[in-house]
């Protein structure tokens, strides 16, 4: 009897689409899962990515969760920025966030790294959106570092009130 996971890519016989995350199918006897909203992905046996066909983006598969791997600035900072307005809206504030060492180089020049009102720069604790960042630590200690793009570390806000807004009327 033949085995059929030799049929399919690396991640076995449908995955969920990392845009969508609609279950998708592959397609038999190749590396590729099919999306009828966003297309081809192929699935890279060597690298463990999968690849977004049309737009070229790559994928990393972490405890059930697709992490998209970065290689410009914006994107890793409008996927902050994007949890931290779904961290919002839950209530909670974020309180410092943590970024995968592998970015260091690529957002190092979009940290802030000085007090306006000090004109001193502050290399020792850069700040992004206003949050303390902090940098993973090596990969090899921690494999989810290799996946993962960072970490929100966040405390439940007070009820009603917002960070940096005013109520006026009560």
């Amino acid at each position: 009897m033949m085995d059929l996971n030799l049929h399919y890519p690396i991640f076995g016989p449908d995955i969920h689409c990392p845009h969508c995350r609609q279950l998708i199918s592959a397609l038999t006897l190749t590396d590729t899962y099919l999306c009828p909203r966003h297309g081809a992905f192929e699935a890279d046996p060597k690298t463990k990515e999968l690849v977004h066909l049309q737009s070229g983006r790559h994928w990393k598969l972490w405890q059930k969760e697709w992490y998209r791997q970065h290689t410009h600035p914006d994107g890793i900072r409008f996927e902050i920025h994007e949890a931290l307005d779904r961290l919002y809206t839950e209530g909670y504030k974020a309180t410092k966030v943590v970024i995968a060492s592998r970015y260091r180089e690529l957002v190092s020049s979009y940290l802030e790294r000085n007090n306006s009102w000090q004109k001193k720069p502050d290399s020792q604790h850069p700040k992004l959106y206003g949050l303390p960042v902090e940098f993973s630590p090596d990969p090899i200690q921690e494999d989810c570092w290799q996946v993962i793009n960072f970490n929100l570390e966040k405390e439940e806000g007070i009820p009603g009130r917002y960070p940096y807004a005013f109520k006026f009327f009560e």
